[in-house]
Parts: C-alpha cells; sequence; structure tokens
C-alpha cells in the first residue's frame, strides 16, 4: 500500500464517522514500515469528548498495540516499548541526550490537516511524517475553524481569547522538585 491507498482509507473513515453520526469528517491511519498499525475517526459526538478526534485516537490505539502490557508497563519494561531510548537527533536543541522512541517511524494520514492538539500530540509523539487531503482552509468553510488557534498561540499569553495566567508557581515546584531529584527517571 501506499500514500493513495492510506489516505483513501483515512477518508473512509472520515465519510463513515460523518454518516454514522459519530463526529466530522476527520479519518486517520497511522502506519509504519508500509504497513497500518491503527486507525481513527472523530468521535465527539459518539462520546461527548472534546479531544475524540482521529488523531488522538489513532495514536491511542497504536500505542495500545504497540505496548501489550500498557497501562502498566513496569520501570523494568520500559526499554521493550515505544518508551525504548533512542538517542536525540542530531542538531536537536533537546537537553536531554535520550528520549523514548514513542511513535518514531512511522506515518499518519488524515483526511483533513490537524488541528494544534493533534498536531501537538503528533510532535509527543514523534511521529515521522503527516499527510493529510484538505486544508485548514476547506476545513474553515466547513464550519471547523482550527486556524484562529494557531493565531492565538503566536499572542502573549494577555492577549488570548482565554484567560491564561500563572499563579502560585512555589506549589507546582514540588512536583518538578520530585522530578528532578528522581533518580531512576525515565525521559519521555
Amino acid at each position: 500500500m501506499g500514500h493513495k491507498e492510506f489516505l483513501a482509507e483515512a477518508v473512509r473513515l472520515a465519510t463513515e464517522s460523518v454518516v454514522k453520526g459519530w463526529g466530522g469528517p476527520f479519518g486517520a491511519v497511522l502506519t509504519r514500515d508500509g504497513e497500518i498499525v491503527a486507525t481513527g475517526q472523530n468521535r465527539v459526538l459518539l462520546t461527548g469528548d472534546p479531544t475524540a478526534h482521529a488523531e488522538m485516537e489513532t495514536i491511542r490505539k497504536a500505542i495500545q498495540r504497540l505496548n501489550p502490557a500498557a497501562p502498566s508497563i513496569s520501570p523494568e519494561h520500559q526499554n521493550e516499548s515505544t518508551l525504548e531510548y533512542v538517542p536525540r537527533p542530531e542538531g536537536s536543541p533537546d537537553p536531554v541526550p535520550e528520549r523514548a522512541k514513542m511513535l518514531q517511524g512511522c506515518s499518519i494520514y488524515i483526511s483533513g490537516a490537524p488541528c494544534p492538539m493533534c498536531m501537538s500530540a503528533i510532535y509527543w509523539s514523534r511521529i515521522d511524517n503527516v499527510y493529510y487531503s484538505c486544508d485548514l482552509t476547506a476545513t474553515r468553510e466547513i464550519g471547523f475553524d482550527d486556524s484562529f488557534q494557531y493565531e492565538d498561540f503566536q499572542r502573549p499569553l494577555d492577549q488570548r481569547r482565554i484567560h491564561v495566567e500563572q499563579i502560585l508557581p512555589e506549589l507546582g515546584a514540588e512536583a518538578y522538585e520530585a522530578w528532578t531529584h528522581k533518580a531512576d527517571r525515565h525521559a519521555y
């Protein structure tokens, strides 16, 4: 299978989501080495969960498939899962020399351009390639305007649509200290 077949499957899933009333016209297919690892569809209307986007569902399913021991991966088995350490890429500004592999080596095919939440999940998942069919303009034209979020993130915190304010940093520092001093922490 190639790009066309993977994207066609993402679009088929997106259409099914619409027809069945599960959510918007969004489907996703995650692949590795030319094989489908996981698929997902928008299920916001089915679940009432605003994070039930196709990409999020696909990433969650891929992790479950690739980590059969999840959700309870013990520390002694972390390096046998998507948490396996790999060196940071050359030229990376990352201060940590190794990170968990996550979904490196995978590609995701999506019926529409990812919203900021899904794009963030793709970055955190370390997916290598993103291929999508409809762009943000086409997505806005059917009533899903994600572009304003991308624009809002570029504004200073005090100028954003949602009130964002740091408070009581000393409280959060406790958890940060616990992480910093944890001798066997696993960087992900």
